[in-house]
Protein backbone atom coordinates (compact mmCIF):
# COMPACT_ATOMS: atom_id res chain seq x y z
CA UNK A 1 0.00 0.00 0.00
CA UNK A 2 3.19 2.25 0.16
CA UNK A 3 3.94 1.97 -3.17
CA UNK A 4 0.30 2.36 -3.76
CA UNK A 5 0.53 5.73 -2.72
CA UNK A 6 3.65 6.93 -3.51
CA UNK A 7 2.86 6.29 -7.05
CA UNK A 8 -0.60 8.20 -6.63
CA UNK A 9 1.98 11.01 -5.25
CA UNK A 10 4.84 10.95 -7.59
CA UNK A 11 5.88 13.16 -10.37
CA UNK A 12 4.93 11.50 -13.87
CA UNK A 13 8.59 10.26 -14.28
CA UNK A 14 8.70 8.51 -10.54
CA UNK A 15 5.08 7.13 -11.00
CA UNK A 16 5.60 4.13 -13.32
CA UNK A 17 8.45 2.45 -10.70
CA UNK A 18 6.49 2.99 -7.71
CA UNK A 19 3.46 1.30 -9.52
CA UNK A 20 5.68 -2.26 -10.18
CA UNK A 21 7.13 -2.32 -6.91
CA UNK A 22 3.87 -2.40 -5.70
CA UNK A 23 2.70 -4.84 -7.55
CA UNK A 24 5.48 -7.23 -6.37
CA UNK A 25 5.34 -10.66 -5.15
CA UNK A 26 3.67 -9.70 -2.03
CA UNK A 27 0.60 -8.25 -3.83
CA UNK A 28 -0.63 -11.43 -4.72
CA UNK A 29 -1.52 -12.48 -1.41
CA UNK A 30 -4.14 -9.83 -1.42
CA UNK A 31 -6.07 -9.51 -4.50
CA UNK A 32 -8.38 -7.23 -3.79
CA UNK A 33 -5.62 -4.58 -2.80
CA UNK A 34 -3.73 -5.97 -6.24
CA UNK A 35 -6.97 -5.18 -8.40
CA UNK A 36 -6.88 -1.73 -6.61
CA UNK A 37 -3.56 -1.14 -7.49
CA UNK A 38 -3.84 -2.54 -11.21
CA UNK A 39 -7.03 -0.55 -11.93
CA UNK A 40 -5.11 2.53 -10.78
CA UNK A 41 -1.78 1.77 -12.97
CA UNK A 42 -3.93 1.33 -15.89
CA UNK A 43 -5.67 4.27 -15.34
CA UNK A 44 -2.10 6.20 -14.98
CA UNK A 45 -0.97 4.35 -18.66
CA UNK A 46 -3.84 5.53 -19.85
CA UNK A 47 -3.48 9.55 -18.92
CA UNK A 48 -0.03 9.12 -20.19
CA UNK A 49 -0.87 8.82 -23.49
CA UNK A 50 0.01 4.80 -23.65
CA UNK A 51 -3.88 2.87 -24.39
CA UNK A 52 -1.61 0.07 -25.09
CA UNK A 53 0.14 -1.01 -22.26
CA UNK A 54 -2.87 0.29 -19.76
CA UNK A 55 -5.14 -2.76 -21.13
CA UNK A 56 -3.47 -5.44 -19.83
CA UNK A 57 -3.06 -4.36 -16.19
CA UNK A 58 -6.88 -3.03 -16.49
CA UNK A 59 -8.02 -6.89 -17.97
CA UNK A 60 -6.44 -8.03 -15.17
CA UNK A 61 -8.08 -5.47 -12.46
CA UNK A 62 -11.44 -6.09 -13.81
CA UNK A 63 -11.32 -10.32 -13.41
CA UNK A 64 -9.90 -9.55 -10.59
CA UNK A 65 -12.98 -7.61 -9.41
CA UNK A 66 -15.32 -9.83 -11.21
CA UNK A 67 -14.27 -13.22 -9.20
CA UNK A 68 -14.45 -11.17 -6.07
CA UNK A 69 -17.97 -10.20 -6.92
CA UNK A 70 -16.72 -5.99 -6.36
CA UNK A 71 -19.30 -4.64 -9.05
CA UNK A 72 -18.28 -1.21 -8.70
CA UNK A 73 -14.59 -1.62 -8.95
CA UNK A 74 -15.14 -4.09 -11.57
CA UNK A 75 -17.19 -1.56 -14.13
CA UNK A 76 -14.88 1.20 -12.97
CA UNK A 77 -12.25 -1.45 -14.60
CA UNK A 78 -14.32 -1.68 -17.36
CA UNK A 79 -14.95 2.14 -18.22
CA UNK A 80 -10.67 2.52 -18.37
CA UNK A 81 -10.87 -0.32 -20.74
CA UNK A 82 -13.52 1.44 -23.06
CA UNK A 83 -11.64 4.81 -22.48
CA UNK A 84 -8.22 2.85 -23.62
CA UNK A 85 -9.91 1.63 -27.15
CA UNK A 86 -11.06 -1.87 -25.94
CA UNK A 87 -14.79 -2.76 -26.10
CA UNK A 88 -15.29 -5.31 -23.20
CA UNK A 89 -19.02 -7.18 -22.23
CA UNK A 90 -21.00 -6.39 -18.77
CA UNK A 91 -20.38 -9.47 -16.26
CA UNK A 92 -23.53 -11.57 -16.80
CA UNK A 93 -24.91 -12.38 -13.07
CA UNK A 94 -25.37 -16.27 -12.64
CA UNK A 95 -28.65 -16.65 -11.22
CA UNK A 96 -27.35 -18.79 -8.14
CA UNK A 97 -25.09 -15.24 -7.51
CA UNK A 98 -28.61 -13.49 -6.56
CA UNK A 99 -28.89 -16.06 -3.53
CA UNK A 100 -27.95 -15.23 0.08
CA UNK A 101 -25.61 -17.12 1.69
CA UNK A 102 -28.24 -18.58 3.72
CA UNK A 103 -30.87 -19.30 0.67
CA UNK A 104 -27.57 -21.08 -1.28
CA UNK A 105 -26.83 -23.17 1.87
CA UNK A 106 -30.84 -24.31 2.29
CA UNK A 107 -31.20 -24.72 -1.94
CA UNK A 108 -27.67 -27.15 -1.85
CA UNK A 109 -29.28 -29.20 0.87
CA UNK A 110 -32.84 -29.42 -0.60
CA UNK A 111 -31.40 -30.11 -3.76
CA UNK A 112 -29.77 -33.39 -1.83
CA UNK A 113 -33.35 -34.31 -0.84
CA UNK A 114 -33.67 -33.76 3.00
CA UNK A 115 -37.04 -32.08 4.17
CA UNK A 116 -37.75 -28.65 5.79
CA UNK A 117 -37.50 -30.37 8.94
CA UNK A 118 -34.14 -31.89 8.03
CA UNK A 119 -32.93 -28.97 6.88
CA UNK A 120 -34.26 -26.97 9.43
CA UNK A 121 -32.62 -29.43 12.29
CA UNK A 122 -29.49 -28.86 10.75
CA UNK A 123 -29.38 -25.46 10.86
CA UNK A 124 -31.37 -24.53 13.88
CA UNK A 125 -34.04 -23.12 11.86
CA UNK A 126 -37.98 -23.85 12.24
CA UNK A 127 -39.72 -25.86 9.07
CA UNK A 128 -41.44 -22.67 8.22
CA UNK A 129 -38.44 -20.46 8.13
CA UNK A 130 -36.91 -23.20 5.61
CA UNK A 131 -40.13 -23.35 3.55
CA UNK A 132 -39.87 -19.24 3.50
CA UNK A 133 -36.63 -19.40 2.31
CA UNK A 134 -37.22 -21.77 -0.63
CA UNK A 135 -40.00 -20.03 -1.58
CA UNK A 136 -37.98 -17.37 -1.94
CA UNK A 137 -35.13 -19.30 -3.46
CA UNK A 138 -38.07 -20.42 -6.04
CA UNK A 139 -39.01 -17.09 -7.26
CA UNK A 140 -35.34 -15.39 -7.03
CA UNK A 141 -34.75 -18.34 -9.82
CA UNK A 142 -37.82 -18.75 -11.38
CA UNK A 143 -38.20 -22.98 -10.73
CA UNK A 144 -40.93 -23.98 -9.19
CA UNK A 145 -39.71 -27.14 -7.54
CA UNK A 146 -37.06 -28.91 -5.38
CA UNK A 147 -35.73 -30.89 -8.63
CA UNK A 148 -34.47 -27.71 -10.36
CA UNK A 149 -32.56 -26.52 -7.68
CA UNK A 150 -30.24 -29.60 -8.94
CA UNK A 151 -29.46 -27.75 -12.38
CA UNK A 152 -29.07 -24.07 -10.99
CA UNK A 153 -26.69 -25.51 -8.68
CA UNK A 154 -24.33 -27.45 -10.81
CA UNK A 155 -23.37 -23.56 -12.03
CA UNK A 156 -22.07 -22.64 -8.86
CA UNK A 157 -18.33 -22.17 -7.94
CA UNK A 158 -17.19 -24.70 -6.51
CA UNK A 159 -15.86 -22.75 -3.38
CA UNK A 160 -20.14 -22.51 -3.13
CA UNK A 161 -20.28 -26.15 -3.06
Amino acid sequence: MLHYSNALLAAPEDAEQSFLRGLGPAAKRWPFLRGRLLLAYGGWLRRQRRPADARAPLREARDIFDALGASPWSDRAREELRASGEACRRRTEQVWETLTPQELHIAQLASEGLSNKEIGAKLYLSHRTVGYHLHRIFSKTGITSRSGLRHILAKTSPSAS
